[in-house]
């Protein structure tokens, strides 16, 4: 099957056209102590009520681009199907983050926590900074979806415990774990799990709304369990109710993070746009916006599109 076929059949799952967008970047958050932290808000043009998400990058962006300004393929994808996207440059992020010398480095994963919770804060001083979206946004309706190393920042803020010491935000009604890393402590190799304290969370506490999108060629280097690693979150949390895995790809779900970015260890257009779509589908109905949404998109990849992948529900 040809290359085009293959993404013929990932648009077997339903979502509506797109449309016009506008995009305001950078903006920039004055924090005390610190560098400004830097965003890229990307919306529909029209229609009020928008649903926002914030969409937190992994740890490996390129050393030239801001990190706020990676993911464009799917930032955009749900811009133009109505939601606001917001993109922090982490404190890791290789340009524009925080000084490899400041506290916490390399990491700063307690620092992406503060800075997600810092967008929430402030999201009426971010409308004020993007004139075109001011009084457009719901900000009752808010998700969160973190890829790699930001589905590690993510899945504290949905719930998840690390040590007993919790994170949760309660602002935030659905979430979207992306490759994100499993347990921690034992599950890693010795000389990862000296490196990686932090990941030895407890997903059981994890009750928001969630979907896990693994790939299933994923080769995680962390731990010898293999891609079933990065189902941890669905198998432990309570608030993981779907779990979506892609053929034929990895870390990098065919090139989410953009076709250039290190994460994509491979190319796959049909998984890359099934990624967008079920993702989409899922956002959609856990937001308000399409009850059926989610359902449909399901029914297709059991269906016509199921060669692209599978999706399990609890």
């Amino acid at each position: 099957m040809t290359t085009n076929n293959l993404i013929d059949t990932a648009r077997r799952i339903p979502t509506p056209d797109g449309a016009l967008t506008i995009a305001y970047s950078p903006i920039r958050l004055d924090i005390d102590g610190r560098a400004p932290l830097e965003l890229r808000l990307t919306a529909p043009a029209e229609g009020d009520c928008l649903p926002i998400v914030i969409l937190s990058h992994g740890f490996g962006p390129s050393f030239y681009v801001p990190s706020k300004d990676r993911y464009a393929l799917l930032a955009q994808f749900w811009a133009e199907r109505g939601f606001a996207v917001i993109q922090p440059t982490h404190a890791s992020s290789r340009v524009g983050g925080l000084p490899e010398d400041a506290e916490g480095a390399p990491f700063f994963w307690r620092e992406r926590i503060a800075e997600i919770r810092t967008v929430i804060d402030r999201l009426s001083e971010i409308e004020e900074r993007a004139p075109a979206v001011l009084g457009r946004l719901d900000h009752d309706r808010l998700a969160a979806a973190g890829h790699s190393f930001g589905g590690h920042t993510v899945s504290l803020l949905l719930g998840a415990q690390l040590h007993g010491e919790t994170f949760s935000d309660p602002r935030i009604k659905a979430g979207l774990l992306l490759t994100t890393p499993g347990r921690g402590g034992k599950d890693l190799t010795e000389e990862n799990a000296a490196r990686f304290p932090f990941f030895d969370l407890d997903f059981s506490h994890l009750t928001t709304p969630s979907l896990v999108v693994c790939g299933a060629d994923d080769n995680p280097h962390f731990t010898p369990r293999g891609p079933d690693w990065h189902a941890d979150a669905y198998h432990d949390a309570v608030g993981a109710h779907a779990l979506l895995t892609l053929h034929g790809v990895g870390q990098g779900l065919g090139g989410i993070a953009g076709l250039d970015a290190k994460e994509t260890e491979v190319k796959v257009p049909d998984a890359l746009e099934a990624t967008k779509r079920m993702t989409l589908a899922w956002l959609r109905t856990a937001l308000g916006d399409d009850a059926n949404a989610w359902s449909s998109a399901c029914t297709a990849l059991k269906g016509p599109a199921s060669s692209l992948g599978t999706v399990i529900e609890k």
